[in-house]
């Protein structure tokens, strides 16, 4: 197996071991990343120089002293809405380029703890605001297996990144399918943490607002399902009981005209469901206020009219998201990214009323003690996109259209949002244009390990991570070049 291939966990045992030094893990990663970057546009910035240093202070250490941290030497990347001590974190806005960030993010903090180095953040949509990666300041994020198509977002470029294997492993963020929409596409393992399950300290931009703040989860972008157990295990609050795959019942959903799915997503799914045939207690059903969820997400995301999110869009407080989208529209001159603007003008449209925010309040309440007793013991099997990667620009399209097609696309994501659930994305199968698909596994708060245990098993018989080599020249000639 090529270094780049490696997951955090195994290169981390062979550093640890000293079969591998810090220093050969670190600078080949940063070769691979001048390689591929170029092309994919993924690392907005790197930290090269202070990684390769603390690379050889770790071969150091373990000269007079064994491995400290679970991440000890091991080189990863991070969504740039994390702060990262003396980096930026733009969220995609050039007028916030300007200044370095005093401290790390808590999660940031977590994983120095364990010894990660840090190679550099990856890219986003402006304000981390949609589901694809392009913003005025860095620019569009391609997916490596096919460049004219999305990487997804708003974690894109981490997605993009570790399927051509830039980082042993890699931290996104999750409101709307963030982590999720870009392992999908991309062909890599995704995790999105439960209801406050991860502090979102040192996030930007910080959610505040208690609807959008139980929809957000943070977790790993990684090569293995057994690297998302183990981010888990150092970013996460409190430890999951460790609780059997066999006292669940998997639960596939029922096919319904309104919820479009490709053939090829389907048969992979049906594939699953006919390789655990008779291992573990199966059912098909969609699982209660499913057919809400898209309306529910959207309202939640646009419960202030996305006021908050226009105050950050410019360094001014004259700016309108009306005024920015025609600047842009007409004159090709505004800062801000149209897909930002456009998103927030229909976050003003459909702000919800006092007395729809009542509704939701309500039934969000219902909703959670229902989900509780209901995903005690059922992981729910779901696709995450009705398509593999669509070509760029039309994944914002269907999800942000004045027909509000989101209602259509939007169930399978945004159910794990809504009702602040875990859910791991696990790469199974392959297109006939060879896209990644992948599946998430959905379950309560408490139930992940019984989803990691799942994907697992998934991994191993059915699909799991395979880097794309697509933009692999150079490699070889870095890797001949350090021995």
């Amino acid at each position: 197996m090529k270094l780049v291939e490696m997951d955090a966990l195994s290169l981390s045992k062979e550093i640890s071991n000293r079969e591998i030094s810090s220093y050969h893990a670190v600078k080949t990663y940063i070769d691979h990343l001048k390689t591929i970057n170029p092309v994919l546009n993924c690392l907005v910035e790197n930290r090269f120089e202070a990684a390769i240093e603390e690379a050889r202070r770790a071969d150091y250490t373990l000269t007079t002293e064994e491995p400290r941290g679970r991440l000890f030497g091991v080189p990863i990347s991070v969504k740039e809405c994390f702060h990262v001590e003396n980096m930026t974190t733009t969220g995609g806005l050039s007028y916030r380029a300007g200044s370095r960030e005093q401290k790390d993010a808590e999660v940031i903090r977590r994983l120095r703890a364990e010894g990660a180095i840090i190679l550099g953040k990856t890219n986003t949509p402006a304000l981390c605001f949609c589901q694809e990666t392009d913003n005025k300041h860095y620019g569009r994020t391609n997916n490596p297996w096919d460049i004219t198509r999305t990487a997804g977002g708003s974690s894109g470029g981490e997605g993009s990144l570790i399927a051509a294997g830039g980082a042993a492993v890699g931290i996104g963020a999750d409101i709307g399918g963030s982590i999720r929409f870009p392992a999908h596409f991309n062909g890599v393992v995704g995790f999105k943490s439960g209801d406050r399950q991860v502090s979102q300290e040192g996030n930007f931009p910080y959610v505040d607002k208690p609807e959008q703040e139980r929809m957000l989860g943070i977790g790993a972008m990684s090569k293995s399902v057994q690297d998302a157990r183990l981010i888990n295990q150092i970013i996460a609050n409190e430890q999951p009981p460790n609780r059997s795959l066999s006292d669940f019942k998997i639960v596939y959903p029922l096919p319904h005209h309104r919820f479009p799915i490709n053939r090829e997503t389907y048969q992979l799914i049906t594939s699953i469901r006919d390789t655990f045939d008779g291992e573990l207690a199966e059912e098909q059903a969609n699982p209660p206020f499913f057919n809400e969820a898209a309306l529910m997400w959207q309202q939640m995301m646009s419960i202030d009219g996305g006021a908050d999110m226009a105050k950050l869009m410019v360094d001014h407080d004259r700016a309108s998201p009306f005024g920015e989208f025609m600047k842009e529209k007409f004159f090709r001159n505004s800062d801000v990214h149209p897909y930002l603007s456009w998103a927030l003008i229909g976050a003003r449209l459909f702000k919800p009323t006092q007395k729809q925010i009542n509704q939701i309040h309500v039934a969000l309440k219902r909703g959670d003690d229902i989900l509780e007793d209901y995903l005690d013991d059922r992981i729910l099997i779901m696709p995450v996109y009705h398509s593999p990667a669509p070509v760029h620009g039309q994944l914002y399209q269907e999800l942000f259209s004045i027909r509000k097609t989101f209602l259509n696309y939007m169930p399978n994501v945004a159910y794990a949002n809504v009702w602040g659930l875990p859910s791991l994305v696990v790469p199974v199968g392959m297109s006939r244009d060879g896209l990644p698909i992948g599946v998430q596994l959905v379950s309560r708060v408490g139930n992940e390990e019984a989803l990691f245990q799942f994907g697992e098993q998934l991994e191993k018989r059915v699909g799991g991570y395979n880097r794309c080599t697509a933009h692999d020249e150079a490699v070889e000639q870095a890797e001949a070049e350090l021995v």
